[in-house]
């Protein structure tokens, strides 16, 4: 058995050199592979597992039903999915929620809180941080990270102890919102998606820069505001190379165009919209239920 977590977690641990740089080559986008190699879930448990929460968010969070402002942004990400590497459908909803965050649930399910929209300048700043979601989901870091989890929770107990590996699977589908626990995933996958994202991004026609600009706004933001992107922060933490890894990241990798889409009238006309959504319908107190509870657990498993 300890041979066995030796060799798992020698596995893991190794899969960026295994990789090569394939992940690094945005012409090979939609012909590599950018998931890993050690997943102890399929891609269908990944997907129901994935639908079992986004249930679980949609009966705490209030999601925005303008029919413009949700057909907008889910035209938007499915445009950056159909350049990604993303190899399962993927859903986009926006929450109604002046807190500036986004995540990513198993399987493709992303949520975008309104307050990201409103902070956002461009439809190309939007798109980045649409694009950095899919990266986690074409990457598949949730089903990732709760396998590189339950191989070292595993300790010395034999595998038979959990029923197999499909046992094991079912075994963190019945738990999955049991203690709570930290919502974010590790750094070396929070940088994967920010390479990922990245070049999706440039791929679907962007200004790559965008990213950038949407980096330098949440840190002016949260110096004028503190606290105000503490969630965002939390589980997509903003480390002082980010920026410039980002910056270098568009230098080397990414060939230049003659023009990139930066902004479009339809992006101006549905946050506009969205600046006037009703909210007399909303409850802070389900927001803050959704931060405080919901969330935490359904992220429990995947916790650094």
């Amino acid at each position: 058995m300890r041979k066995f977590l030796s060799l798992a977690l020698a596995l893991l641990t190794s899969l960026p050199a295994l990789a090569g740089n394939k992940k690094e080559d945005p012409s090979a986008i939609g012909s590599r592979k950018v998931s890993g190699r050690v997943n102890f879930y399929s891609i269908d448990q990944e997907i129901a597992l994935g639908k079992q929460l986004s249930l679980e968010v949609e009966k705490q969070a209030k999601i925005v039903d303008d029919p413009f402002i949700s057909e907008y942004v889910n035209r938007l990400g499915q445009n950056l999915a159909s350049n990604s590497d993303v190899i399962f459908p993927v859903s986009f909803k926006v929450i109604d929620s002046d807190d500036i965050n986004a995540f990513t649930l198993p399987g493709g399910f992303i949520f975008i809180n309104s307050g990201l929209l409103k902070l956002s300048g461009s439809e190309a700043e939007l798109a980045s941080a649409i694009a950095h979601e899919i990266g986690h989901a074409a990457a598949r870091h949730a089903t990732r990270q709760a396998t590189r989890n339950e191989v070292i929770s595993m300790g010395t107990l034999p595998l038979s102890a959990f029923g197999g590996v499909g046992g094991l699977i079912a075994g963190q589908a019945a738990h999955l919102l049991g203690p709570i626990a930290s919502l974010k995933f590790s750094r070396e996958f929070e940088n994967e998606a920010d390479l990922l994202g990245l070049q999706y991004l440039w791929k679907a026609g962007y200004d790559p820069n965008a990213s950038i600009d949407l980096f330098e706004t949440l840190q002016s933001t949260e110096r004028r505001h503190p606290g105000s992107v503490s969630k965002l922060f939390r589980t997509h933490p903003l480390t002082p190379d980010r920026i410039e890894k980002t910056q270098r990241n568009i230098d080397r990798l990414l060939p230049a165009r003659d023009a990139y889409i930066v902004n479009t009238s339809e992006y101006e006309e549905i946050r506009a919209r969205l600046m006037n959504y009703p909210k007399m319908d909303y409850k802070p107190e389900a927001s803050k239920n959704l931060d405080a509870h919901v969330l935490p657990r359904i992220f429990a498993h995947i916790a650094e």
